[in-house]
């Protein structure tokens, strides 16, 4: 039994910040179903690569869910679209403020439906502001979060964080807001409405940045990959690449000193000799640092800081991390039979509960995969569902696939 099972999502989301959330919540055992615009669906179904027509990286955030295909600009679409409200848990949308309004499935016409629905907007800028109407995206956040002049090398380009931070932030942040307005509903029997902000996800968690702005005024600045508080606490080139070390304590950088980089006199040496001066020598530390540990490859200081007890680590490319041997045998690979891509791979939840189920349920759905049967579950008639499918209401990319139905 998942946790969330019984719980049902109708999905409008695109791209990845609510599709990450909705990925979440389907693999916590909610029912999620994807309302798609016939035809095209999620803009993510048109990125490269793809297998068979199939978008690999559309179906990573998707799996665990069930497509329908639904033209909300119809009037029949959108009586379809309140007929499954009727039923649902939550509606959770990614469109910029107004669109649901004009389509007549805002939260006010879906509370009118179910009172105690619970409704999630999640947009570039939020629902309210002066930029509440700008289109928003992962990149505008990180620039106007100031991500993008905190991230990099000193003196470089503004630098864009490896992966989409600010959407998968928004992503979590719907997630764990959603989980708190159902506690509060199963208490109250009150429904709730959600706005969530790309740029006001990724500001909360400026954690460590924010108390040094407000506590001196500090901006932070591109540091590469040190540490804006502690040192050393980075990245350092070795004979083969590279090695990170997180020496951040005073009983950690002794040991770093005597155990692993064996310079004890450095205990004494006026530059290093406490966390303040490190960093206040940040440049000679990474100097001197590194006139040692390019001596030797990446894994011989790995091996000398685990038998020192100093944290530290590879740096390795994403290929590399994927076959590590740890990340394997966590688990963090699943294999899924997708019914056009075939055999395929997606990364695991990454959650281990003591008792709970938690773990990929199905892969991503082609578009319109479930139209026919989560209507025939309404109670919708075949009749009318054929005619649907006729008029371009509904949408099935794939009829031959269906069984027991034809094209």
């Amino acid at each position: 039994m998942r946790p969330l099972s019984g719980f049902r999502v109708l999905d409008l989301t695109r791209f990845l910040s609510g599709p990450y959330c909705t990925m979440v919540l389907a693999e916590l055992g909610a029912d999620v179903i994807k309302i798609e615009q016939p035809g095209t669906g999620d803009d993510s179904r048109r990125m490269a690569p793809k297998v068979n027509g199939e978008s690999y990286p559309f179906a990573m955030p998707n799996r665990s869910k069930r497509s329908v295909a639904l033209d909300l600009k119809s009037d029949r679409g959108r009586e379809l679209f309140h007929e499954l409200a009727a039923g649902a848990d939550l509606v959770i949308e990614n469109f910029r403020p107004g669109v649901t309004r004009r389509l007549g499935i805002d939260y006010d016409a879906i509370r009118a439906v179910r009172e105690d629905i619970l409704y999630c907007s999640i947009s570039g800028f939020g629902q309210t502001g002066p930029y509440r109407d700008r289109p928003g995206f992962d990149i505008m956040a990180q620039g106007i979060g100031g991500f993008l002049r905190m991230t990099g090398q000193p003196d470089g380009k503004p630098t864009k964080v490896g992966i989409a931070i600010n959407d998968i932030a928004a992503g979590a942040t719907a997630i764990y807001s959603i989980l708190a307005a159902e506690l509060n509903r199963r208490q109250t029997g009150e429904g709730q409405y959600i706005d969530i902000s790309l740029v006001d996800a990724g500001l909360a968690w400026t954690v460590w940045e924010s108390g040094a702005y407000f506590g001196n005024g500090e901006t932070p600045a591109q540091t590469g990959t040190r540490h804006r508080r502690s040192a050393p606490y980075q990245a350092y080139r070795t004979a083969d690449g590279y090695v990170t070390i997180g020496a951040n304590t005073d009983r950690l950088w002794q040991r770093l000193i005597n155990d692993v980089l064996k310079r004890p006199d450095w205990a004494d040496d006026p530059r290093f000799i406490d966390l303040p001066a490190r960093m206040n020598h940040l440049d000679e530390l990474e100097e001197e640092i590194e006139a040692i540990t390019t001596t030797l490859p990446t894994s011989a200081w790995v091996d000398r800081m685990d038998t020192a007890g100093v944290p530290g680590g590879p740096v390795l490319t994403y290929d590399e991390t994927l076959d590590d041997p740890h990340v394997q045998a966590r688990g963090m690979i699943v294999d899924l039979e997708h019914p056009i891509i075939g055999p395929m791979k997606t990364i695991a939840p990454p959650t281990r509960f003591s008792d709970l189920e938690f773990s990929v349920r199905a892969p991503a759905p082609w578009l319109g995969q479930h139209t026919a049967s989560v209507l025939s579950e309404l109670g919708i008639g075949g009749d009318e569902i054929d005619r649907l499918f006729t008029d371009g209401i509904l949408y099935d990319a794939h009829p031959d696939l269906q069984k027991g139905r034809t094209a």
